[in-house]
């Protein structure tokens, strides 16, 4: 069964690593305006699109330029999902009738979606209707994906570009990400989807009779739809048959698709990527996993083609993998290895021929240990979010892989264009470190790495941890207020507050699951979290590819540093973990360690 779990992952990794030159020069062409095989089939829409919108797509912006119009349209999409869910009630596409969501969950929903995080403090088929889900929800995965890719394309101009004060055009970066790259791609895995028993339609839930009538406690409400409570103040039930079980169906391999390649990971269900509705068989588990990591992965080399020297692209990859295949193995190995107080009690959890062993709660049988733990440590490298399996019921040594790596700042692949440039700015760090060894002003790339830069950098490393740290001592400094969402008590409930901060501040929205968020202290400190943790990330992004663009070119020299051998990657490799140690290990201390500590005693 292990061995069986190692070769399923090596086929994964292997794959992907195959697919990222070949989609990473097909979207360096796309970026560069240069035919792409594309261009007979969406040609016409993109030229219509600029019609229609008056755009002029040679129009070149300054970084101030090109930051107004990333937060306009990503404003723009935030109004129009919040509107969308208040009134969802009177829209049409709302078979099950659906009422509009509450101020403080349409608020938070909105800020999720427009900020590629896909949070989700509600269970999509009981809240959202069809229209919710495809007009606001579906939307958002395309807009805010093509907005983190836009920038990236940005900063790669400001490397390759030489003392200009452009960076190209946002609306065409836009445009040309959502219809050459992400629409090809969701329409080809959307029909994967549905070929693998992936819902797709507008018909109502199904309801249909069930084997084995039974009964059930159903509270007792008033005439105004309150509970109605007895004399201690508790709800009233009475006893109700159960004769038929309403089955969610709807149009959800659409959204699935661009959820799992824009790195979204929003669930159409509540179950997410575990729902048989939604990821029924192990290829679409494949395809869907695939997917997370593909266009992230790819993107370096896009990068490496941009800037005229692949090597680069190549090694900021390697970092990525040298980051993220150990996490992998760790978890695995935790999850295979079983629950350490049952093992200590003498429990049988070893992989056989007659079970599959390990810590098995939480997870999917037709998935097994090896997928889920794949899956866990993907979405949150990946900033993607959704999962196949509950990180709650992990080990501690297990659930900490997921945390951590959403706390290294999802760089590693991390989100479509935000996982790159997030990357980049560790990399400017890591040249400026370098240059500081030697005595010289650092370089990278060609361009010489100032104070301006560095500020910038410092901005970008240190707003997610902040956002991180603060929101969660603000949660856990008022029990009154939390400890009703938290029926977990210890150190694992202080791990499902910090978990939930972690994902909210990166932008990646998993969740422990054990955390009760939706409520209106919960949406709205994590709505704050997310808005902070994109867009006080993408501004600075930018103003330093403003600030590179303006640089000329300097000429590679003795005393350069190699950014493209294994000596930057083991650098740039070790100022990430440095970071991610030295800022969160006090507060993992707290939570999963102590936890994993207290179960081995």
């Amino acid at each position: 069964m292990i061995t069986n779990g190692i070769l399923q992952l090596a086929v994964y990794v292997l794959v992907l690593v195959a697919l990222a030159k070949p989609l990473g020069a097909f979207m360096a062409r796309v970026y560069e305006g240069k035919p792409c095989g594309l261009d007979k089939v969406f040609g016409p829409l993109e030229r219509l699109i600029y019609r229609i919108c008056g755009i002029d797509p040679t129009f070149e912006m300054s970084w101030k330029h090109y930051a107004y119009a990333v937060l306009a349209v990503n404003f723009l999409g935030l109004v129009v999902v919040y509107g969308l869910l208040r009134l969802q009630g009177y829209l049409p596409l709302n078979p099950q009738h659906m009422a509009g969501t509450t101020p403080d969950l349409a608020f938070n929903t909105a800020v999720s979606f427009a900020t590629n995080t896909n949070w989700q403090s509600y269970g999509g088929e009981a809240t959202l209707s069809y229209l919710s889900q495809m007009l606001g929800l579906a939307v958002q995965n395309f807009l805010s994906a093509a907005s983190g890719m836009a920038v990236m394309v940005a900063l790669i101009r400001g490397f390759a570009r030489r003392q200009t004060a452009t960076i190209g055009n946002f609306w065409f970066d836009f445009t040309r990400s959502t219809i050459y790259i992400l629409m090809p791609l969701s329409f080809v895995l959307a029909l994967v989807l549905v070929s693998q028993g992936v819902v797709q339609t507008f018909n109502p839930y199904a309801k249909v009779a069930i084997l084995q009538p039974t009964t059930f406690q159903e509270p007792v409400l008033g005439d105004d739809g309150s509970p109605v409570l007895d004399e201690k103040g508790q709800p009233t039930t009475k006893t109700s048959p159960l004769t038929e079980q309403t089955i969610a169906v709807g149009p959800a391999a659409s959204q699935i698709a661009i959820k799992q390649l824009g790195t979204n990971g929003g669930g159409f269900y509540n179950a997410n990527s575990a729902h048989p509705f939604e990821n029924p068989t192990p290829i679409s588990n494949f395809f869907e996993l695939l997917s997370i990591l593909v266009i992230s992965a790819a993107l370096c080399y896009t990068f490496g083609s941009m800037i005229g020297d692949t090597r680069q692209g190549w090694a900021i990859l390697a970092a990525m993998f040298v980051i993220f295949l150990p996490l992998l193995g760790v978890c695995y190995w935790a999850e295979q290895g079983g629950t350490p107080n049952l093992t200590a009690a003498g429990l049988d959890q070893q992989a056989g021929a007659d079970q599959s062993g390990g810590n098995m709660e939480g997870k999917e049988v037709r998935f097994g240990i090896a997928n889920s733990a794949l899956w866990a440590a993907a979405t949150t490298a990946a900033s993607n979010g959704s999962v196949n399996s509950m990180h709650d019921s992990y080990t501690p040594l297990g659930g900490l892989v997921p945390m951590w790596l959403i706390q290294l700042g999802e760089i590693v692949f991390g989100g479509v264009g935000s996982g790159l440039y997030g990357m980049l700015a560790f990399a400017i760090i890591a040249v400026f470190i370098a240059g500081l060894m030697v005595g010289r002003t650092p370089e990278y790339l060609g361009k010489k790495i100032e104070a301006f830069e560095m500020k910038m950098a410092a901005i970008i490393i240190l707003v997610p941890p902040m956002a991180v740290l603060v929101t969660t001592a603000i949660a856990v400094s008022l029990p009154e207020i939390i400890k009703p969402s938290i029926p977990n008590s210890g150190a694992h409930g202080f791990s499902e507050v910090l978990y939930a901060f972690s994902s909210a501040s990166n932008n990646n929205g998993s969740a422990f699951a054990g955390l009760n968020a939706n409520t209106p202290f919960f949406n709205t400190l994590l709505g704050l979290a997310m808005l902070a943790g994109r867009y006080l990330l993408k501004i600075p992004i930018l103003a330093i590819a403003g600030s590179l663009a303006a640089k000329k070119y300097t000429p590679v020299s003795a005393g350069t540093l190699p950014t493209h051998g294994p000596l930057f990657v083991v650098m740039l490799v070790g100022v990430i973990v440095l970071v991610g140690a030295l800022t969160f290990v006090p507060a993992l201390a707290l939570g999963p360690i102590v936890e994993q500590l207290t179960m081995v005693e």
